[in-house]
């Protein structure tokens, strides 16, 4: 993964319009709370979420899983896990974890990690791709492997399900742990460039089941050529489940 978002590095500013858009929807949430918020953490903001929270006022430091990416960053940054977080307890009094938590190993364990680096009665704003993203991709990388070779490796992240966003908070300690759903429907006339971009952020895949093997030289020409259309070009659903959850206070 961390290969993954060093290579995307150079290419992220391609996929910055559908990264802010994202961003914006989940901090907008601050808008929900008369509490003003002084430091921010920004986990894997790639550069968008933290002059987001500027314009609010907020301080920010931003850390990321990839050295490169952490070095795109205007403002202080760190390369840093997000499941071995180099914070000391109670530095932020918001955490904000924009599409950056999908591929960790363990979720819960990440999630307990931030809620500590928050202060008392801190808030946690995330989210994660839901079930339901990339379903046509998905389902079109199936069929087409299927039909060259036999058989399918999983090429798609799995994804969770909505109903399963507060449990895990809850889970990690968050206090009024709240799951929400959010969409953001795109539209493409070129079909490589789905590929394309889910590249230059990062999001190829990083399964670890996935197949080491070459993939077959057709596989991704007829997997775009089953997928649906509609008025001549792609469409694409990014199903966001957005978190929100308060660090224990008094």
């Amino acid at each position: 993964m961390r290969r993954h978002r060093d290579r995307a590095a150079p290419l992220v500013e391609r996929v910055r319009p559908v990264l802010e858009e994202a961003a914006e929807r989940l901090i907008d949430r601050l808008d929900d709370t008369t509490k003003t918020f002084a430091r921010a953490l920004d986990v894997g903001g790639r550069g968008v979420v933290a002059p987001i929270l500027r314009r609010r006022g907020i301080e920010v430091v931003s850390c990321d899983l990839s050295p490169r990416m952490a070095a795109r960053e205007a403002g202080p940054s760190v390369a840093a896990d997000e499941e071995f977080l180099p914070f000391a307890p109670g530095s932020f009094d918001l955490v904000v974890a924009s599409l950056s938590l999908h591929w960790v190993n363990d979720l819960p364990g990440a999630l307990i990690q931030l809620r500590m680096a928050l202060r008392p009665d801190g808030l946690l704003l995330a989210s994660v791709p839901a079930l339901g993203t990339l379903d046509a991709l998905r389902t079109a990388l199936t069929e087409a492997e299927a039909a060259l070779t036999g058989g399918a490796s999983p090429r798609v992240s799995p994804f969770m399900e909505l109903r399963d966003g507060a449990a895990l908070l809850q889970r990690a300690g968050f206090t009024l742990p709240v799951a929400d759903s959010d969409s953001l429907d795109l539209a493409y006339g070129d079909r490589l460039a789905l590929l394309q971009e889910l590249r230059a952020a990062g999001e190829t895949n990083a399964v670890l089941l996935r197949s080491r093997q070459t993939a077959p030289r057709a596989l991704f020409a007829l997997a775009l050529a089953r997928m649906p259309e509609r008025d001549g070009r792609i469409p694409v659903t990014l199903r966001l489940a957005m978190l929100t959850g308060w660090a224990p206070a008094a």
